[in-house]
């Protein structure tokens, strides 16, 4: 999208304007308000694509923040297991599994699914992704290959422009270094 269009999205500028801190060219993180800046979304495919968007704005706008480490993105649990009065949170299927395995192997496990942060209650909140002591965060960064600006924005073309076409070939033309055991099928 074009600097103007970005511009007139009032999220984006009011994100924009809270931070500080510019963007493109006029983006100092020397400005920047706020020494983490936490994309915090639903733990669905929705939320995947709401973060994805987020961070392709970051990139595009504000590297500077990227490349300094101040991006990150929150890990809210997609479920939740209890078993009497031990309850424990899960990120996705594979760590549902685990915990199923081990923690909770043998008992009666009740299993609640969130549906989206807005079903947390304020505590269950807190202990998943507010509190620094309980959240899980990633950091969102460069890899050292991709340091050059033209080669990242080129990937980010690819995969989130607008030619369905360029999508198609990168997994085309990627489909052999996928590792299966990754795949939740």
């Amino acid at each position: 999208a074009s600097a103007d269009k970005i511009r007139a999205n009032a999220e984006i500028a009011d994100l924009s304007l809270a931070m500080g801190c510019g963007t493109r060219k006029d983006c100092d993180s020397e400005n920047l308000r706020y020494d983490r800046i936490i994309i915090m979304t639903d733990a669905d495919v929705d939320g995947a694509h709401i973060a994805t968007l987020l961070m392709t704005f970051f990139f595009q706008e504000m590297a500077e923040i990227v490349r300094k480490g101040h991006l990150f993105l929150a890990q809210p649990p997609l479920y939740r297991l209890t078993a009497g009065k031990e309850s424990r949170y899960a990120r996705d299927d594979a760590h549902r599994a685990e915990l199923e395995s081990t923690i909770f192997k043998g008992k009666k496990v009740e299993v609640g699914r969130f549906k989206g942060l807005g079903e947390m209650n304020p505590q269950q909140l807190r202990e998943t992704t507010m509190s620094p002591d309980s959240r899980s965060l990633v950091r969102i960064t460069l890899p050292p290959e991709f340091e050059q600006r033209a080669m990242v924005k080129e990937l980010v073309e690819q995969l989130m422009g607008r030619n369905p076409e360029h999508r198609f070939n990168f997994i085309q033309n990627r489909a052999g270094e996928v590792d299966r055991d990754m795949i939740d099928a």
